[in-house]
């Protein structure tokens, strides 16, 4: 799981997309999002395909995550690369395994997980 540390040092390097509209709430809210990235069949190039990332990891989560939570985590992930939301993961989409939210404590805290569509993702994990 991602460190204090290592999401605070993401958070000062990372090249936002919207610099003037950052907002990250909790800090869960980038593990959520690296959970999800790190699920997902990384390929050699960045999708053309274009998903509202942001909402597909939030839904998955129970829990709001913003763009900026979402970009932090591709950033920090050593295998991802790309701009949100064009990065480095196959189209076919990979539903992420809950097991991989147990020790984050901010999921399923919010009713976004009401709004989840299995449809949405070819695979699960």
């Amino acid at each position: 799981m991602l460190t204090l540390e290592e999401i605070t040092q993401g958070k000062q390097e990372v090249g936002y997309t919207t610099p003037d509209d950052i907002l990250h709430e909790h800090d869960d809210c980038i593990r959520i999002a690296y959970e999800w990235l790190d699920a997902q069949k990384k390929i050699s190039r960045k999708i053309h395909k274009t998903y509202a990332l942001k909402h597909l990891v939030e839904k998955w989560g129970g829990r709001y995550v913003s763009q900026s939570d979402v970009e932090v985590a591709a950033f920090l992930h050593p295998l991802v690369f790309g701009e949100y939301p064009h990065y480095n993961f196959s189209s076919k989409l990979v539903l992420p395994s809950d097991d991989r939210l147990k020790d984050i404590g901010e999921a399923f805290t919010q009713d976004y997980r009401d709004r989840m569509k299995e449809t949405d993702y070819s695979n699960r994990e």
